[in-house]
């Protein structure tokens, strides 16, 4: 019984490894490659461009034309595409001969009630334009929102804003109204809060009520990690709550998002952090500062080049690094700053690569390198 269970264990982490997996797109030599987070090469350089995976497949280039890889390196749609874009939802926006469509993974076209402008999917649905209004499709191709509006944005956290007419409201995935059209201005839908403003008035929505804070002159998206976002009033940024209650009143002259309990904030001469609850973490003696990792990991900035501390203040990576957002290859969005589970993507001497929470380089330098992409979705 016990080789049976060590067995199935083994089998089971074994799968978890395998449905894990990330890779970065890098560059070296001038040709494209794929790393995994052991810095060693999953798929050699070899491409003329290429972009960072998107779940199981990669856009790259093949003697001037598109195509797309699995994460073993091996076609799975053979470059003949003259632009693609990225695989969402199971299919990708593909050009050929300056027609678009959408294609699968086995390089079927989707039908869909419009070509002559087609929009990538996002989380099952993508955007149906017919003449000037738009409305939504699903995967299969069939219409779930006829055209009726003048714009949607993208999903996020499962809602989409939407304009209808001159103002804005939510809308889900199904493409039902989920906040009405009622605002100048919407944010992004969190579970901890959705801010809107409504004529001069900024506020909070409360069980779908506009609550406006008197003063206020901008709001910032709420996220998932903290209860609490950063609001100005009188040139001065502070933290509300999504009851509109102001729990750091304020004091800054710029703020940055709440992660893991602590948020930077600039008092008009550096940059430093502070808790939920206000108080300072040290003093405040950075250049620039960004928001803390999940795991408690933070990057400074003093004169020219970052480091990183830990949520004592301690600096336990020297400012040695650069670590600003590349726009690297084709398709590329740009990646986070500082560690993102549990690897950091860095630039040295003109070169750039990946350290580890202890300060340790992972693999060697690039000439490029993208952040890690998780090929499991």
């Amino acid at each position: 019984m016990k080789t049976i269970f060590s067995f199935a264990l083994i089998l089971l982490l074994g799968i978890n490894a395998v449905s894990t997996q990330e890779l970065a797109l890098v560059r070296d030599n001038d040709l494209f490659g794929y790393i995994n987070k052991s810095g060693e090469y999953a798929i050699q350089p070899q491409f003329e461009k290429a972009a960072s995976f998107s779940g199981k497949y990669a856009a790259v280039m093949k003697d001037k034309k598109w195509g797309f890889i699995n994460t073993s390196g091996e076609w799975v749609i053979q470059p003949e595409y003259d632009r693609v874009k990225e695989f969402n939802s199971g299919y990708a926006v593909v050009a050929q001969n300056d027609q678009w469509r959408y294609i699968n993974a086995k390089g079927e076209t989707l039908n869909t009630p419009a070509d002559d402008k087609i929009y990538d999917f996002d989380n099952g649905v993508a955007i149906l334009r017919i003449g000037e209004k738009i409305g939504l499709i699903d995967t299969s191709g069939k219409t779930i929102l006829d055209p009726k509006y003048d714009e949607i944005k993208g999903f996020n956290n499962g809602y989409a804003k939407f304009k209808n007419g001159e103002t804005w409201g939510l809308l889900s995935k199904k493409g039902e109204v989920f906040i009405p059209a009622d605002y100048n201005e919407i944010g992004d839908f969190s579970k901890n809060g959705i801010w809107a403003r409504k004529g001069e008035s900024f506020g909070v929505l409360i069980n779908g009520a506009f609550t406006p804070i008197s003063g206020v002159d901008k709001i910032w998206d709420f996220t998932n990690d903290s209860p609490l976002t950063y609001a100005r009033s009188n040139k001065k940024v502070g933290f509300i709550n999504g009851k509109g209650e102001w729990i750091i009143q304020p004091a800054y002259d710029k703020a940055r998002a709440f992660n893991a309990g602590f948020a930077p904030v600039y008092d008009g001469k550096k940059w430093g952090y502070i808790n939920e609850k206000g108080e300072k973490l040290g003093d405040f003696a950075y250049a620039d500062a960004e928001v803390f990792s999940d795991t408690g990991l933070a990057p400074v900035k003093e004169k020219k080049l970052w480091g990183f501390i830990d949520k004592s203040g301690k600096l336990v990576i020297p400012m040695e690094y650069d670590i600003s957002i590349g726009m690297l290859g084709f398709l590329q969005s740009g990646s986070e700053k500082g560690f993102q589970n549990g690897l950091a993507r860095v630039k040295k001497n003109k070169e750039w690569g990946f350290i580890n929470e202890s300060g340790q380089v992972v693999g060697k330098w690039h000439q490029n390198a993208e952040a890690f992409v998780d090929t499991s979705k």
